[in-house]
């Protein structure tokens, strides 16, 4: 069989453990830096140079983009220039300056993504503010502690925000002094406001102060911070991550490197959906990018069920998705299959087939089919406006069946990322038409170095044949470390080396995959130890099971499991089997818990899972695991702590029972 091409190459060799140290694997880079790693534009220092930069190669480009509402229905999206952008940013920088904002003073945005949230950005950039998003998605608690902790003293909201920050005060108003709505200020907000002795203002209203000033723009400097982005633990408070102008230049240059290696360049004719929150890494580098390249940006109206509506309206070039909701898209395909009748599905699965077994023998989705594409697949692709030409999915991982199944589909690369906040995003991402990338990551991005390191207590061992080990990266795109709190820094950020908490394998084409997380791990009452994660991804690809959560502890000898179930697929099993009820009521049906079991211990056979791996007992939610009873984070890991609180009742029963069930078979 030939060799698989890599897309790595070692710079540094591996190294034994010594000193209570475990040792390291060999240092590897993307194939694409083998003549260095590429430098930003010259002159490119800062986030505000790569705006200002592309307003005088492109002002008169389309830059943001909303969807005009007339007559209370949604018409078209309607643009402001990148030149009518700068303006008013320029405008917004002379209101904060004549308002008193200081140098490096920090500034909150809170609202979901709009025009008026990137012009606040580029505002703080533009004055070397430090830009400290609030989650849209965690509640008061959080919103107050990070506007207390990074000592806030400005916020932007939008405007049905405004009640949310307010639950944030009279605490908060210790930093907090003045409030700036992205649209109006109602009468009683102006009361309450005064109550707290806060400063508040209508969006218009405040660009007004800066009427006539012209104030200077301070000089920023690559080490400068220009953002401290808050990532929401699974435990303990959220920690405030430093990203300097270097680390965002740096992976643009990156980003930019890797696109043309792989013929996917970026260019002015790209259009991007801005719906992922503008508050994490992901969106954020990914919207600087665009803007490098004088692109545009359309923001959807905020709403999930009318996403595809603007998708459709938009025509976006480029998709960035959370595995959610490409589960989302996945799952509404299949459901219109089922309904589609007995000749539909077979004239699907035919051409299913037929085009993923070209796109294996190494043809590209282009290649494969263009018949199958134009008769059959073509639909999907018109589903995500009819232009995607990428597919990227990060955050967290993506099923392979979810995967594959896209890839073939949607007419488009479907390509899947690494990274992490504390890594300014995308560290791994995989290439276009490459097959044998399947459930991975892919290879390195062309800015970052990447070492395995062993974790002897899991087994893992970055110098065996195989290396597996915790997920080490080095390079100038790392944060400067955690606001305030330089203990936990020194904890992950070890001799230049961050270290992720995440194991991964290096695959034989230099991609990585995925397979634990080094802190998920605990023994049960025979002294085995479970990799909780590694079990969850293998236990994820079972179609039946929409999402799993294995619990096991030290004082039990067996596993038992909360999943939420593929809702179409428990009804289309219930209808076969002659069981009656709504989804709910099968969620409690004796006989539905034994057919998912039996689909769960089936594909831990099938993976040769060890015997203790194998859940006995499991309970099924029709609640999806969600944000608002807190089981997940906003990028949608789960909060194992919260889970087991929440659940604790459910998994007591479980062992209950089936220790009895166990004992009475002697």
């Amino acid at each position: 069989m030939a060799e698989p091409e890599k897309y790595i190459f070692k710079v540094e060799e591996g190294k034994e453990g010594s000193d209570g140290r475990p040792s390291v694997g060999p240092v590897y880079r993307s194939i694409f830096a083998k003549d260095g790693f590429p430098e930003p534009i010259e002159g490119m220092d800062s986030c505000w140079d790569v705006f200002r930069f592309v307003v005088e190669k492109y002002p008169n480009n389309p830059m943001l983009g909303r969807r005009e509402i007339v007559d209370g229905k949604p018409g078209k999206y309607v643009w402001q220039t990148y030149q009518e952008v700068y303006d008013i940013v320029i405008k917004l920088g002379n209101s904060l300056r004549s308002h008193g904002v200081k140098d490096e003073a920090k500034c909150g945005i809170y609202g979901a993504n709009s025009p008026e949230w990137i012009i606040s950005m580029e505002a703080c950039n533009a004055h070397g503010l430090y830009c400290v998003p609030l989650y849209d998605t965690l509640g008061a608690g959080a919103v107050e502690f990070i506007i207390r902790h990074s000592e806030v003293s400005i916020v932007f909201v939008e405007e049905k925000k405004i009640t949310e920050l307010f639950k944030t005060c009279p605490n908060s108003t210790e930093y907090m002094k003045t409030v700036v709505s992205f649209g109006g200020v109602s009468h009683e907000q102006r009361e309450e406001a005064k109550n707290f002795g806060l400063d508040i203002y209508a969006w218009d209203e405040f660009l007004k102060l800066g009427d006539g000033k012209q104030c200077d723009l301070p000089i920023k400097k690559k080490s400068d911070i220009c953002t401290i982005m808050y990532t929401s633990g699974t435990t303990g408070d959220p920690k405030g991550v430093m990203i300097s102008n270097e680390s965002i230049v740096t992976l643009i240059a990156g980003v930019i490197r890797l696109l043309k290696s792989a013929n996917e360049a970026l260019s002015v004719k790209d259009v991007y959906l801005s719906y992922l929150p503008l508050a994490h890494i992901f969106d954020r580098v990914i919207e600087e990018c665009f803007i490098q390249h004088g692109a545009a940006i359309g923001f959807w109206r905020g709403d999930v069920k009318l996403l595809i509506e603007d998708l459709g309206e938009l025509k976006p070039t480029i998709f960035c998705a959370v595995p959610r909701v490409l589960d989302r898209v996945y799952s509404g395909l299949q459901k219109k299959l089922s309904d589609g009748g007995f000749l539909k599905k077979l004239l699907f699965n035919s051409a299913f087939s037929y085009k993923f077994g070209h796109m294996k023998k190494g043809q590209s989705h282009v290649e494969a089919s263009p018949m199958c594409d134009k008769l059959v697949f073509s639909k999907v692709k018109q589903g995500l406006g009819g232009n995607v030409r990428i597919i990227l999915s990060g955050a967290a991982p993506l099923a392979s069946h979810v995967e594959s199944f896209l890839r073939v589909v949607a007419c488009c690369h479907v390509l899947q990322g690494y990274g992490l906040t504390e890594s300014c995003a995308g560290s791994f991402v995989s290439l276009p038409d490459k097959l044998d990338m399947l459930g991975t990551v892919g290879p390195p991005v062309p800015n970052v170095d990447i070492r395995l390191e062993s974790v002897p207590e899991m087994e893992y061992d970055a110098l065996a044949s195989t290396p597996r080990g915790e997920i080490c990266i080095r390079g100038k795109t790392l944060f400067s470390g955690y606001y305030k709190r330089e203990d936990l820094t020194k904890e992950v950020l070890i001799d230049g080396w961050l270290h992720t908490g995440d194991v991964g394998e290096w695959q034989p084409n230099g991609s990585m995959k995925i397979i634990d997380r080094k802190k998920n791990i605990f023994k049960l009452s025979q002294g085995e130890y479970v990799a909780v994660e590694n079990i969850e991804n293998i236990y994820g690809e079972v179609q039946a099971v929409d999402s799993v959560w294995v619990y096991g502890n030290s004082f039990e000898s067996f596993l038992v499991a909360v999943a939420n179930p593929n809702q179409h697929i428990l009804e289309h099993w219930a209808a076969e089997n002659g069981v009656s009820g709504d989804y709910e009521a099968l969620c409690q049906n004796a006989k539905a818990k034994e057919f998912i079991l039996g689909e769960l211990v089936k594909m831990a056979k099938e993976k040769k899972m060890k015997g203790f791996e194998i859940i006995k007992a499991i309970h099924l939610d029709p609640v999806p695991f969600d944000m608002e009873r807190d089981l997940l984070t906003p990028t949608y890991k789960k909060k194992r702590p919260q889970l087991q609180k929440y659940y604790q009742s459910v998994i007591d029963e479980m062992y209950k029972t089936t220790n009895e069930k166990f004992a009475s078979r002697g």
